[in-house]
């Protein structure tokens, strides 16, 4: 198997953590275990399909644990991998970056961000 070659390591780390819905859901997964379909609920703008297919790539790269409870009907909950916390941090700081950027785009930032759990701490 031949190695990958990158121009420089934040393509690494894109490659995880990159795309519209990867950080949105790691966001959300900060604040404890969630079921697929209390994610479903937080962003309803995602669909079924590209949630699940996100979810699968995230644990496959060992940044989130899917938990699967044996019983009837079954529950799965996804979590934060204890690799998956080491991006705490950057998730945190891009939310800061985020805000910083709404407040001068738009003056005022609850203008434009939706109701949401992740924002209620920004009152």
């Amino acid at each position: 198997m031949q190695k990958k070659k990158y121009n420089i390591s934040v393509e690494a780390t894109l490659e995880v953590i990159g795309g519209k819905w990867k950080c949105v859901i790691l966001c959300h997964l900060t604040h404890g275990k969630k079921r697929t379909s209390e994610l479903k609920r937080l962003m309803p703008n995602i669909t079924q399909k590209m949630l699940t297919q996100q979810l699968r790539e995230l644990e496959e790269d060992g940044v989130i644990n899917r938990i699967v409870y044996n019983q009837v009907p079954p529950k799965v909950e996804y979590e934060l991998s204890d690799y998956g916390q080491s991006l705490e941090g950057i998730l945190h700081l891009l939310c800061a970056w985020g805000e910083t950027h709404l407040t001068r785009v738009y003056g005022d930032k609850f203008s434009v961000l939706e109701e949401s759990v992740l924002n209620e701490q920004l009152k």
